[in-house]
């Protein structure tokens, strides 16, 4: 019987949307009666904390940098263990905003113009409108959209206050354009879904908390569009040698340029996430795709990891 280890929780501003996922993980997971399933609440894990869980394979539903952003599969690494997601050296670039799009920009794919900054100048430092986010968090967390100087200053005043959003940052223009995000399973695009936010952009709370926000699965779009999309996607999954899952972001501009905004190497798993959306659309229902995640992390590892 192969033994799961699944970790919910971590550090930083996605913990609730962290813990959710994982129980929703494990639980789909439990459907499978080959596995045994065990599901631990962390936070920031040592060497013994690991190895004091046992062997089995570890399917870490960790968001933000320690948990997604490289440090966590250091040590993964460093002990040996099994695990699902992408190994540190694309899982630290993939969480660097700025990065990942120098990235995608030497692959020839149209990115939105920004600047990275150490820390907030009290000027816009480019036109409006713009965006403001730390280069090296998700969901949302400190991003803030400005139209004009008094937004910019009320951005970094609240921002300031805010213990989730830290620097450095990246401050990009903004573009108006069509939300649309491409999951990868195992460097393959499933289908695109088009992100509608009732109100506003597709912010923390329109990700997690509202039931408003509108997911269209294989919008209307140009082939030529579409295939644009699900090449840069593909790409840049590969170009960073990512492995098993992603969601790159990206905005149609007013002449239907998709320019790609970031990708996540952990995306959610929650019952509003869209990896889940889009497996479900090619017939992977959810515990099949948690199943088939873990399968790839013991087809990397080359053999399998037993208990009893």
């Amino acid at each position: 019987m192969t033994r799961v280890i699944v970790f919910g929780g971590g550090v930083g501003g996605e913990r609730e949307v962290s813990l959710d996922g994982a129980r929703a993980v494990a639980d789909a997971l439990r459907s499978h009666p080959d596995l045994e399933i065990a599901h631990h609440e962390v936070h920031r894990l040592k060497t013994a904390d690991i190895q004091a869980l046992g062997e089995g394979v570890i399917f870490p539903v960790l968001h933000g940098p320690w948990g997604e952003g490289g440090p966590l599969q250091v040590l993964l690494e460093e002990l040996g263990r099994v695990f699902v997601g992408s190994q540190s050296t694309g899982a630290s670039i993939a969480m660097d905003k700025v990065r990942t799009l120098e990235h995608a920009e030497r692959l020839g794919i149209a990115i939105p113009g920004h600047q990275a900054h150490e820390s907030l100048p009290e000027t816009a430092p480019i036109e409006f409108p713009l965006v403001v986010k730390p280069i090296s968090d998700g969901s949302s967390v400190g991003v803030r959209i400005c139209r004009a100087s008094g937004e910019w200053t009320k951005a970094i005043e609240e921002l300031a206050l805010d213990p989730n959003a830290q620097g450095p940052w990246l401050i990009e223009r903004f573009i108006t354009g069509r939300e649309m995000t491409v999951s990868l399973l195992d460097g393959r695009a499933l289908p695109i879904i088009e992100i509608v936010p009732s109100s506003g952009f597709y912010d923390y709370n329109a990700k997690y908390q509202r039931d408003d926000t509108q997911y269209l699965l294989n919008p209307p779009l140009p082939r030529a569009v579409s295939e644009s999309l699900t090449s840069a996607a593909e790409a840049v999954f590969k170009d960073l040698e990512l492995r098993h899952l992603a969601r790159a972001d990206f905005v149609l501009d007013a002449n239907g340029v998709p320019r790609l905004l970031e990708i996540n190497t952990m995306p959610g798993f929650t019952s509003h996430s869209l990896v889940p959306k889009a497996a479900q659309a090619i017939g992977l229902e959810f515990p099949d795709l948690c199943r088939r995640l873990v399968d790839l992390a013991l087809q990397d590892a080359k053999e399998p990891m037993v208990s009893g």
